[in-house]
């Protein structure tokens, strides 16, 4: 795979005869400690370490500059950090080309001035129209420090800014894959094909949901696999409530159904592979002669409709849903895939962007309901707690949610958590599915019957809540919520959740109030967020989601992340720094989507 790196691009005084000569070591070293940081913290999805690559030579002025950039071209490089412990010469010395993101890392130190270059270059970004992230540590260094003066917080700017150059480069020439189109009037589901080409760089694609019913009857799937995603699911997926029990339908119900319950897993297990191999491909589908169906879409996300062309006759989509997105299979552990319930392509791209900044699992929710403290009183007879104290927010998908998102991993100081997939251990995995039951569709949302993930169990988690949406006048935003899951007393619990469907997955969410905008109070919350859909990762990654929608010119409508948390390009500062909130929209809107051209 040709990874996307990030390109090191050690900047010099040009200036021969003593200057630049006593100045090489130096800035090699801060190049060399630079790469060492980000490849030895960050990992792609696969789990391997992110690559940089370092310039051949430091750059003096513009045949060097040149010389880096057309050694980059050649390595996949989709975003440059130049480091320098000195002044340089600005416009001859930086990245101008327009497809990289860009960050420059002066050096605080007394002996040379690292300071004057950085604010010499940022105007030289601004003024060009190429924005770039500014990093400058706090604490003066002393020139011969080991860590070449990658202080806390330069190492966490450094990281931030390379964790999220990352996740744009791993969404780019990728596909994002609709199975099936538009569900019931979801604006969502209305996928944006021009939107993910300018903003994200993701080829749109479309798939029939014939296109399942073809592999099923013509059995294009490896058997072997499936034999034993069989065998893994009767062990570990134990079946739930089934809400159907007693009650009587009417015939146009009755007469939809026509899977044999008895055959509803193997059914919902044969769809999981069909839906990852459309995705990703299969080399075994090529040994056995399907060679075009091998291939796979190059997907990087992807949803699925169901409602209601498909679920009003055959199972439904949640168990492959819940599946896909979790960090592990009938396989073992496994890179979670962002798969949106509804085809709700939007809060795909949620899902994703909150996954490939946390390589957790990302939870498909609807934001069902706000319940004050007063009204849970009424209806319960017992005024909430702890973080419940001031109000919560009902997350409950109908009904497929990462089976990870139940919360029972456990850290290495045995705290629930969600973790990475390469960090999940069989313990782990154990443990999120025995935290997890399956419960039968309900028939009269899914008459062609399913499975939903149901949780059993609760954590008290940090989590963040994303959306995004689409605005005609704005284009593409983001909307962020940081905030925590908690468990309800367990009377508690079944009084709420049994008024909508006790048989889906429930998160108890508390948005982190401000006193500020919309984190007034967890009703405002409620009320500004723009769609019946959001998804939750694992984590308190605001400000990483912040920096990462800066990079695609994307605003941030509403967020509780504290404002000397924001790290965003330093032209944003031309643009107002009095409300930060209404400058990143003039600035996203001046600069435009990232892919335009």
């Amino acid at each position: 795979m040709n990874y996307p790196k990030i390109g090191i691009r050690p900047v010099i005084d040009g200036r021969w005869g003593g200057v630049r000569e006593s100045l090489e070591k130096q800035t090699m070293n801060m190049a060399a400690k630079a790469a060492s940081l980000i490849s030895e913290n960050l990992r792609y999805p696969d789990g391997t370490p992110v690559q940089c690559v370092i310039s051949n030579t430091t750059i003096g002025g513009g045949a060097e500059a040149g010389a880096c950039r057309e050694q980059f071209s050649t390595e996949n490089v989709v975003a440059t950090l130049s480091v320098t412990p000195c002044w340089c010469y600005g416009s001859e010395t930086f990245d101008m080309d327009p497809s990289t993101i860009k960050a420059v890392w002066g050096f605080n130190g007394t002996e040379r001035p690292g300071a004057v270059y950085l604010a010499a270059v940022m105007a030289a970004h601004a003024q060009r129209g190429l924005p770039a992230f500014s990093i400058y540590g706090s604490d003066v260094c002393d020139i011969d420090d080991e860590r070449a003066g990658i202080t806390d917080d330069v190492k966490e700017k450094i990281l931030r800014f390379a964790r999220c150059a990352v996740a744009v480069g791993w969404m780019k020439n990728k596909s994002y894959v609709n199975i099936g189109s538009v569900s019931m009037g979801i604006m969502g589901s209305y996928c944006d094909a021009v939107m993910l080409q300018k903003y994200f760089g993701i080829r749109a694609e479309w798939v029939d949901m014939a296109e399942i019913i073809r592999r099923i009857t013509l059995e294009i799937y490896d058997k072997d696999e499936l034999e034993r995603a069989i065998a893994w699911v009767k062990d570990n997926c134990r079946e739930g409530l089934d809400v159907n029990a007693g009650k009587s339908f009417p015939e146009i119900i009755k007469r939809s159904k026509v899977i044999d319950p008895d055959k509803d897993w193997e059914f919902v297990v044969k769809m999981t592979m069909i839906f990852r191999d459309i995705m990703y491909g299969n080399k075994k589908l090529d040994e056995m002669g399907w060679h075009e169906e091998a291939l796979g879409k190059n997907a990087v996300a992807g949803g699925f409709q169901g409602q209601r062309n498909w679920t009003d006759w055959l199972p439904n989509g949640d168990f492959a849903e819940a599946i896909l997105a979790s960090t592990f299979d009938w396989n073992g552990a496994k890179a979670p895939t962002a798969f949106a319930t509804e085809n709700d392509t939007l809060n795909g791209m949620a899902m994703l962007m909150g996954t490939l900044i946390t390589n957790t699992a990302p939870c498909f929710h609807d934001v069902r309901t706000y319940w004050s403290p007063e009204a849970c009183e009424r209806v319960t007879g017992k005024r909430p707690e702890g973080k419940a104290s001031q109000g919560f927010i009902h997350l409950v998908n109908s009904g497929a949610t990462a089976l990870d998102g139940c919360g029972q991993a456990k850290n290495e100081n045995g705290e629930n958590c969600m973790k990475p997939w390469w960090d999940m251990t069989d313990a782990d995995i154990k443990a999120c599915t025995e935290g997890t039951d399956w419960c039968r569709a309900n028939y009269e949302y899914f008459r062609g019957g399913g499975f939903s993930s149901h949780y059993l169990k609760g954590a008290e988690l940090p989590l963040t809540l994303i959306r995004l949406n689409i605005v005609e006048g704005v284009g593409p935003m983001l909307q962020i919520a940081e905030g925590y899951s908690f468990e309800l007393p367990r009377d508690m619990h079944e009084k709420i959740d049994n008024r909508t469907d006790p048989s889906w997955p429930t998160v108890w969410f508390a948005p982190r109030l401000t006193g500020k905008g919309a984190f007034t109070d967890v009703y405002n919350v409620m009320a500004k967020w723009g769609a019946n859909h959001g998804a939750t990762v694992y984590g308190h990654v605001g400000a990483e989601l912040i920096t990462l929608a800066s990079m695609l010119r994307i605003p941030v409508a509403m967020h509780n992340v504290d404002e000397k948390d924001i790290f965003r390009p330093h032209a944003w500062s031309a643009f107002g720094t009095e409300c930060p909130e209404s400058a990143d929209y003039r600035a996203c809107a001046h600069y435009g989507a990232m892919y335009k051209a």
